[in-house]
């Protein structure tokens, strides 16, 4: 089981001091949380791709190449990174790249994204999401994996004869999950490849996405890949600790409601029983997320978003203190011994090495 974090990179003011933190300051910051997240024993963490204020993670593998340098463990993957306004060249050798600087470190969750705007901006058509999606990934898979590729069609010029450097180290693409909190569309295209689907479902009633989940299942068994629960899935999550949880509600609140993805809309208290938002003490978090598997069955990666709506850094280095020394570990117990041996765990660059060459032994760990 993989826990860790995702950040959207969101440059907010703090609404109990009105102060905003600079570009800088914010990305600084984002690399501190990466660091902070392996010091707590954290498997993962995820940056965002965002190409406009208020946010701040334009390049992700600038930024994640940055903090491979300085860990030495962690997952470095992104959330999302947007298939449909980059090139898929651009992508194919950006990542490698990333694969060998981090050893192997680096997977991606692959999206459409959720600003409109972002089509125009790079040449691209709104209406043309879903069969850019499509097109894109498809010429992604072909340039990780043929040494010389020749391909033509409907969104980039042709290709001829061309290969992407560098190679994927040892010969493997990155491990790739497919995000989604709205379309069939990606969840199919995740389960024909038999790739991972990540359900982001800090937003909406889990309702939504249990649908969303289940249809990848079925569609992960119906193309081959293993039984429906052997699919890989990953969640989003999101929390807000003290030791009291009155004193948590106290204290998140005003960050609740004007936070830029869901301010101003429902309330702290029905945003909590409608979605997987947790605020209170950490066995009030551990608690709520047990229930996951209750509605999704067992899935392999929880990252949480700890730093948004103007939290302080202070704050959120706090808030991983209680992931790392308390939630993580209770649930690392409790999910790992309900697992059935048959579930795999989430793929990393090793056990994807050791399933192509037929090796055996522990190969969960990340690298």
């Amino acid at each position: 089981m993989q826990f860790g974090i995702f950040s959207v990179g969101d440059v907010t003011p703090d609404p109990t001091t009105g102060r905003t933190p600079s570009e800088h300051e914010r990305i600084t910051a984002m690399v501190r949380i990466a660091q902070k997240a392996e010091e707590v024993g954290l498997d993962v963490f995820a940056t965002g791709e965002h190409h406009n204020p208020p946010f701040v993670p334009s390049s992700p593998t600038t930024m994640l190449g940055y903090i491979a340098a300085r860990t030495s463990t962690l997952r470095l993957s992104t959330a999302t990174t947007l298939i449909t306004t980059n090139d898929p060249v651009k992508i194919a050798e950006d990542y490698a790249m990333l694969q060998h600087l981090s050893g192997g470190r680096a997977d991606l969750i692959m999206g459409r994204g959720n600003m409109a705007p972002v089509y125009p901006w790079f040449g691209k058509r709104l209406q043309d999401g879903i069969p850019l999606a499509i097109e894109n990934y498809a010429l992604l898979r072909r340039l990780w994996r043929e040494e010389t590729v020749d391909w033509e069609g409907t969104f980039r010029t042709p290709l001829e004869g061309f290969t992407a450097t560098p190679r994927p180290l040892d010969g493997i693409p990155p491990f790739v999950w497919h995000g989604s909190i709205r379309s069939p569309e990606i969840a199919e295209q995740a389960a024909y490849y038999g790739d991972g689907f990540f359900a982001n479902h800090i937003f909406w009633p889990k309702e939504h996405f249990i649908a969303l989940v289940n249809f990848y299942r079925e569609r992960f068994e119906h193309h081959g890949h293993g039984s429906a629960d052997q699919a890989i899935v990953g969640l989003g999550g999101q929390a807000f600790m003290r030791r009291r949880s009155q004193d948590a509600v106290a204290e998140f609140r005003p960050y609740f409601d004007v936070a830029p993805v869901y301010g101003h809309g429902p309330s702290l208290e029905e945003f909590m029983e409608g979605t997987p938002l947790s605020v209170g003490s950490p066995r009030q978090v551990i608690e709520k997320t047990l229930t996951f598997t209750e509605h999704f069955g067992h899935y392999q990666r929880l990252l949480w978003v700890m730093d948004h709506a103007g939290l302080p850094l202070k704050t959120v280095l706090e808030q991983l203190d209680h992931l790392g020394e308390e939630v993580v570990p209770a649930l690392r117990a409790e999910l790992d011994t309900k697992r059935p041996a048959h579930v795999p765990e989430a793929p990393t660059h090793a056990s994807l090495k050791a399933a192509r060459d037929g090796s055996t032994g522990d190969t969960s760990t990340a690298g």
